[in-house]
């Protein structure tokens, strides 16, 4: 069956849970009055995420929850059964060892649905790597979820439509941060201060080669390489000391944008999404012709991960 899902952004506010939750809630419900079924948030949506980076292991466990126990799950779960939709966010999880996560999950009126822990987190050295792959069901439709950067490993991607996934939630903090590419870097925080005087000198930014041009440069291609839906929520305006620049989109197995937030204020997007285009778009047919044996060996041969993130300074953390 045919299924409604909207993508969101809004500016969070760093360690402000309530707020967040109140953002959320707001717009899960606009988003609900409009027929949607699912509405997704951006990264660390509930917590707040580049401050992360400067908090100590005791201040990251007081901000991070179990989870199904906390308190913004149970939140989550008020406002899904109140408003009749599926919720996805991301918040700092704790498990019961104290183990620290970057957690991503899917809430609707009877409680968890499933959770996602970060493959490849780097925001802070108190977080650990999660291990497994995340495949679930909403309303009949295989979902699987792959957090920021572990969509830069196209393995995560592959692996993650391999076993089953048709719509892929892609939850980002990203987007006008240095780089070695050329184009990037920090777009100044007083362009977005001076948005209402000139909007013109932040869209020329935010559209450009650190934002949305950087962007769809792989995005689409994640879709149509894995015949999948693609579903990316980012945040707009300021994410602690970084300014973001939103551009929340979904993205049909063809490479093809059906949505995308372009307000600076707190919105969302939405898009029918239908069966059809996963049996025909390319994608199906590649995955069909795929000859494994090939390089079962060559991706599988040992090898040492390595990960280094450009911008982040390491004596912030």
């Amino acid at each position: 069956m045919n299924i409604k899902i909207s993508t969101a952004q809004f500016e969070n506010k760093s360690g402000d849970k309530a707020y967040n939750l109140s953002v959320i809630e707001n717009l899960a419900s606009q988003a609900a009055s409009q027929g949607s079924q699912v509405i997704a948030f951006h990264e660390c949506s509930i917590t707040g995420y580049t401050f992360a980076r400067k908090l100590s292991r005791e201040q990251l466990l007081d901000i991070a929850e179990r989870i199904p126990e906390g308190e913004s799950i149970q939140k989550l779960q008020e406002i899904a059964a109140q408003n009749d939709i599926t919720i996805l966010v991301g918040l700092f999880e704790k498990d019961e060892h104290d183990n620290l996560f970057k957690a991503y999950v899917c809430v609707d009126k009877t409680g968890l649905k499933a959770k996602y822990r970060k493959l490849h987190p780097f925001i802070n050295p108190h977080l650990t790597p999660g291990n497994e792959y995340c495949v679930f069901d909403i309303m009949g439709w295989k979902c699987g979820i792959l957090i920021c950067y572990d969509n830069n490993i196209i393995e995560n991607v592959r692996a993650t439509r391999l076993l089953g996934a048709e719509i892929i939630f892609m939850p980002h903090v990203t987007m006008c941060t240095p780089s070695t590419r050329p184009g990037a870097g920090f777009v100044d925080p007083q362009l977005w201060e001076n948005r209402v005087a000139d909007p013109t000198s932040l869209r020329l930014e935010f559209n450009g080669m650190k934002g949305r041009d950087w962007l769809m440069k792989w995005l689409p291609s994640r879709a149509y390489d894995n015949g999948a839906y693609i579903v990316f929520s980012n945040p707009v305006g300021m994410d602690d000391d970084q300014l973001k620049n939103g551009c929340s989109m979904i993205i049909d197995p063809f490479g093809d944008v059906l949505a995308e937030c372009h307000s600076w204020e707190d919105s969302f997007e939405s898009a029918v999404i239908t069966s059809e285009k996963l049996s025909q778009a390319g994608g199906y047919r590649y995955i069909k012709a795929r000859r494994p044996e090939l390089y079962r060996d060559i991706i599988g041969q040992k090898h040492s991960s390595e990960q280094k993130v450009v911008w982040l300074d390491d004596k912030t953390v």
